[in-house]
């Protein structure tokens, strides 16, 4: 989807334009109706709660359970944890899953992922994560990624699969070292409530991102957390995110 333009489609739903500058909010057209309204860029990129005001964040969702509010933003992937309940119906699962990244409130696949410590064989993790990261190319979005004790498997599929679209890795809680080694990967890198604090440090403000995910910890608070580790002024540390945000999520 070219979200550089209006876009039309048969859904109540709204579709965003590419925005200019990086405003708190972006322009959208609904339907063929081209009365532009404007909503908020997500600021958290991964969590599993809806929030309280829709479009704050982007809420992670398996395929199954994909009920899209109003004006809010999704991510859509098979988790390596429960990659069986998708293998049982494989031929209605891919299609349910495909359909969806059609959907205009998803702004993403994921999250995919490698995980040693889930009970699904590593060889269907390796193929599962494969289908969806060649998906994301084909449907031209992100690829968010869960990632547990399998960093050289998943550099050897970054290898193969040589994507244009960014690979972010989210909830990131490794060392400085292995942060630095993603980066020369091209890989992107999201932070939640726990992390290194180093690694958060040297992070390239272009290629970081701030998430929830399951914590219940606010996400004004990871902000101003990560603003004073960073030694970055608040504001600033929210209109680099909202740049970030705004040019990988939407800018496709």
């Amino acid at each position: 989807m070219d979200r550089s333009k209006g876009c039309i489609w048969q859904s109540d739903v709204f579709c965003a334009a590419t925005p200019g500058e990086v405003p708190d909010m972006i322009p959208f057209h609904k339907k063929t109706i081209f009365c532009t309204i404007r909503m908020i860029i997500p600021v958290d990129i991964h969590t599993h709660r809806r929030p309280q005001v829709p479009g704050t964040a982007i809420v992670n969702c398996f395929p199954a359970s994909f009920v899209p509010q109003t004006e809010g933003w999704y991510s859509v992937g098979i988790h390596p944890w429960y990659i069986a309940s998708f293998a049982a119906s494989l031929n209605d699962s891919k299609a349910r899953f495909e359909e969806l990244l059609d959907h205009p409130q998803v702004l993403a696949v994921g999250e995919a992922g490698l995980d040693k410590l889930a009970e699904a064989p590593l060889t269907l993790q390796i193929e599962v994560f494969e289908y969806q990261a060649r998906l994301a190319e084909e449907a031209d979005k992100p690829l968010i990624i869960h990632l547990v004790k399998a960093v050289d498997e998943l550099l050897k599929l970054k290898q193969k699969i040589q994507p244009v679209k960014p690979w972010i890795i989210h909830g990131f809680r490794g060392k400085a070292a292995l942060a630095e080694e993603y980066l020369r990967h091209g890989f992107y890198l999201s932070f939640g409530e726990k992390y290194q604090e180093e690694a958060l440090c040297i992070m390239p403000s272009e290629r970081l991102f701030i998430e929830t995910d399951e914590s219940t910890v606010s996400v004004d608070t990871l902000y101003e957390r990560a603003a004073i580790l960073r030694k970055t002024p608040l504001e600033e540390l929210r209109r680099t995110i909202r740049k970030n945000v705004s040019e990988i999520f939407f800018r496709q």
